[in-house]
């Protein structure tokens, strides 16, 4: 009896996880998933939880995601490819071979060279990264009695606009529940580029930003940021007072690539060809590729189904079918109960967008869990986390009388 076909899978984002889930249902593989974690981070849900909402609605535990599938989990963190002898290396030593092998690594985080950008800043990139922006803002207004000068976001794009429209009813709403004065809540938005949303037309931009005003958030577009410390961020090398700046603004190509001597395209992605294949027996997908539409969690879903397929029809003997980009769908809330959809030049806003949103939630859950599992899961937007002694104390107390 011949060996089973080994294919590797390293990244534990949408397109591995994709890409695993659809090999594994392939009995002649034998597939391993290699991740730093132990869980899927919903990235379009990690907003909600860094400003109240339940945790559980932006990360999916890998446990749950292949359960009854066939397939090994592995966690760890892969530095180095041997391609001569086909094993990847992580970074304790640990060694695994493949006949196949799937990068879906995903990006890092980009600073620019932001003097004190790293040190002082937050981020929401993950649910600890999440947890500690929020225990920031109870933090600080326990600690002070009143909202932070400024709570600056840098960074327009979609990620930016979802935290910077959400944030001042949470700033309200743990004023509230830490029975403090309601006093005004000052949240900037600070793009560099000469509009919001810089990838989008003007019409979206312009829609989105109508919205951000009227919720309160002060834009700073064309605006560059030089500088960070413990109690000011420089723009322009004009300071603005904040202890709370939250930076959503770059991303890189994660350097396994480069380290590993891939061929490097446009925008610092990986090249690849018609089947999102560097190399014969190497595919990269997701936000690694420099494809188009690259960066997005429907197009890392749409990459990993696709090259688990043509996996398959390689393994077989057939003929490798070529990759074909979707225009995906995006999807913008900016406060409560309000989206904008842009599809091609068709764009929706409102709350009807905000109705399409959560739609769009629950067929991402479904995409990688069962129908009783996504439900679960999607319905977890609507309950909230809170760790905070001063909320659930004063909560009580309202409780009481």
């Amino acid at each position: 009896m011949s060996a089973k076909h080994k294919v590797l899978v390293v990244g534990g984002g949408f397109g591995g996880v994709k890409a695993a889930q659809e090999l594994a249902k392939d009995y002649s593989l034998n597939v391993t998933l290699i991740s730093d974690g132990s869980e899927l981070r919903y990235y379009p849900t990690l907003y909600h939880t860094a400003t109240g909402g339940n945790r559980v609605n932006s990360s999916i535990p890998y446990s749950t995601i292949f359960a009854g599938y066939n397939i090994k989990i592995v966690k760890g963190f892969v530095v180095k490819l041997d391609r001569q002898n086909q094993q990847v290396i992580t970074d304790e030593g640990n060694e695994f071979k493949y006949d196949t092998l799937v990068l879906a690594l995903g990006v890092v985080t980009n600073y620019f060279g932001i003097e004190g950008m790293e040190q002082y800043s937050y981020s929401i990139k993950s649910q600890a990264e999440a947890a500690r922006f929020k225990k920031h803002i109870h933090d600080q207004l326990s600690a002070t009695h009143r909202p932070d000068p400024n709570y600056i976001v840098i960074g327009a794009g979609p990620t930016g606009i979802e935290l910077a429209g959400t944030l001042p009813e949470y700033v309200r709403h743990v004023m509230k529940r830490h029975g403090l004065p309601q006093r005004k809540v000052h949240v900037d938005l600070v793009e560099a580029a000469p509009k919001i949303l810089p990838s989008f037309t003007p019409k979206v931009s312009r829609t989105v930003q109508r919205r951000l005003k009227k919720l309160g958030v002060k834009i700073y577009t064309d605006s560059t940021v030089t500088g960070l410390d413990a109690n000011s961020l420089m723009i322009k090398n004009k300071p603005i007072r904040s202890h709370t700046v939250v930076w959503t603004a770059g991303v890189a190509n994660n350097p396994f690539f480069e380290n590993n001597n891939f061929v490097i395209a446009n925008h610092g992605k990986v090249a690849v060809n018609a089947f999102l294949q560097t190399e014969n027996n190497i595919y990269v997908i997701g936000d690694n590729a420099n494809t188009p539409y690259s960066g997005l969690a429907q197009t890392a879903l749409l990459d990993g189904e696709f090259v688990a397929h043509n996996i398959k029809r390689q393994v077989r003997g057939k003929r490798l079918k070529s990759y074909v980009a979707r225009m995906p769908v995006s999807v913008i809330p900016a406060g409560k109960h309000w989206a904008v959809i842009v599809y091609g030049g068709v764009v929706i806003s409102g709350w009807f967008g905000w109705l399409l949103r959560e739609a769009a939630d629950f067929v991402g859950f479904k995409h990688l869990e069962t129908w009783p599992k996504a439900s679960k899961q999607f319905l977890s937007e609507f309950t909230q986390d809170n760790d905070c002694i001063a909320c659930n104390r004063q909560q009580e107390n309202n409780l009481y009388w």
